[in-house]
């Protein structure tokens, strides 16, 4: 049976690791400052969908399996890191192709290809995005095969014990997701502004493709 005390420590460390900026913050924030709530709150689900299986395949074994093939591990890593950094560069380009157009015709087109593409606000697209996004980080994967069994007692069931502490950092990850979405809405009205809304995509592009670099370079 695991104890309150591992529950608590585990706690701790994934409470800390939500809090550390990264690419699941600037994915929320960004959607939500946008307006498109339902959208958000497709990323919330989708990014904790992904923990939940990771949680889960870590806890019957299947990551370390990830972890200890090179082959495996790099293939995954080069693939997370090209969707990020196509991601990325589709919002850059997207932001740059309408600032040299402001036409009510390319707005209109703009408005378009959202509906093409599956960018619109709606959930499932979040919950697509937000489940993509984290499955394929492999270093999600690593994470709970370093940390998970040190927090599983000897004797206890690892998938319950498993699923039990992704369950608790996907409570915590949510309530962090409601802050982050709080906090976009009292921002989206000053960010509703075309120009705002370009410089907003800029950033969130960047960070995203400077975070598949990253994955790229195993840094």
């Amino acid at each position: 049976m695991i104890t309150l005390d591992a529950i608590g420590n585990f706690t701790l460390i994934v409470g800390l690791l939500t809090l550390t900026p990264g690419l699941d913050t600037a994915l929320i924030l960004r959607t939500a400052a946008l307006r498109h709530r339902r959208r958000a709150w497709g990323v919330v689900l989708g990014i904790q969908s992904g923990t939940l299986v990771w949680g889960t395949l870590a806890s019957l074994g299947v990551t370390a399996l990830l972890t200890a093939s090179h082959v495996a591990y790099q293939t995954l890593r080069w693939g997370g890191a090209a969707y990020l950094v196509w991601m990325g560069g589709r919002l850059l380009w997207t932001t740059w192709r309408h600032s040299s157009s402001q036409s009510p015709q390319a707005a209109r087109a703009g408005t378009e290809t959202k509906a093409r593409t599956g960018t619109g606000d709606t959930l499932l697209s979040g919950w697509r995005q937000g489940t993509v996004t984290n499955l394929l980080n492999p270093k999600i994967g690593a994470f709970y095969v370093a940390v998970l069994p040190h927090f599983i007692p000897a004797g206890a069931s690892h998938l319950g014990a498993g699923v039990l502490l992704a369950g608790v950092h996907i409570l915590l990850a949510v309530a962090w997701a409601c802050a982050l979405i709080a906090f976009a809405r009292v921002l989206r009205d000053r960010l509703h502004r075309p120009s705002a809304r370009r410089y907003l995509d800029r950033i969130a592009g960047t960070v995203i493709a400077a975070f598949g670099i990253r994955l790229a370079l195993g840094q």
